[in-house]
């Protein structure tokens, strides 16, 4: 079954969120499976089991708790966001395999980029450098009920860095973190959005890209 790609450009959060968790609800076993690429205007968000006390400082961004996994991080424009709607039952998938798939996708991406990434064990995400050990380059958290998965990942392309200062990021103090810019690959977030597509949809056993849906009101 094709996967449909919807290309938001800029939404609030807290109104995404929404609009995931409906479509979630309203799922039946016909259901395309959907990836959603949006940004978000500044926002610091906290997993279900987030801890407060890894928010470090008010600087003035709002605050949202979420039903994610994993604990705090950020989102602001030039970070790539792709919420992953799709239903596991259906692709025979675990969450683990599918956090595995979601991590191949965004190395692969990155490869194709000119960077050498990697994963980190025990800790979710893509992080620099062959071994895994650098900055912390794309975060992700999942949501999955009644077989069904929603939120997704957040790449770093460029974007103002300075708010992960304010927060140990997803949970682990002093964690640094970078973006694609800042790594030597001057590509759009647009141009690494079609990457990272391309990457996600081999993982997830598409052949090709199908076409574009319309943009979706999520507002």
């Amino acid at each position: 079954m094709d996967i449909h790609i919807r290309r938001l450009g800029l939404t609030d959060y807290l109104t995404t969120w929404e609009a995931m968790r409906a479509f979630t609800r309203s799922r039946t076993p016909d259901t395309p499976d959907e990836f959603w690429l949006t940004e978000h205007p500044p926002v610091f968000t906290l997993g279900q089991s987030g801890k407060a006390e890894h928010i470090l400082e008010d600087i003035g961004i709002p605050i949202a708790r979420s039903d994610r996994g994993g604990q705090v991080t950020y989102h602001g424009p030039g970070q790539l966001v792709v919420y992953l709607l799709v239903d596991l039952r259906r692709r025979h998938l675990k969450v683990g395999e599918m956090v595995r798939k979601i991590e191949a996708a965004i190395i692969a991406c990155l490869y194709r980029a000119g960077l050498t990434v990697n994963r980190r064990s025990g800790a979710p995400g893509v992080y620099m450098g062959a071994t895994g050990r650098g900055a912390k380059i794309a975060a992700l958290g999942l949501r999955v009920t009644n077989g069904a998965s929603y939120h997704g990942l957040s790449l770093n392309v460029a974007m103002d860095l300075s708010p992960f200062a304010a927060i140990n990021p997803c949970g682990y103090p002093g964690l640094a973190v970078t973006q694609t810019r800042d790594e030597g690959a001057l590509m759009t977030l647009e141009t690494i959005g079609e990457l990272l597509c391309e990457a996600l949809l081999a993982e997830f056993a598409e052949a090709r890209p199908p076409a574009s849906l319309s943009p979706m009101q999520v507002g």
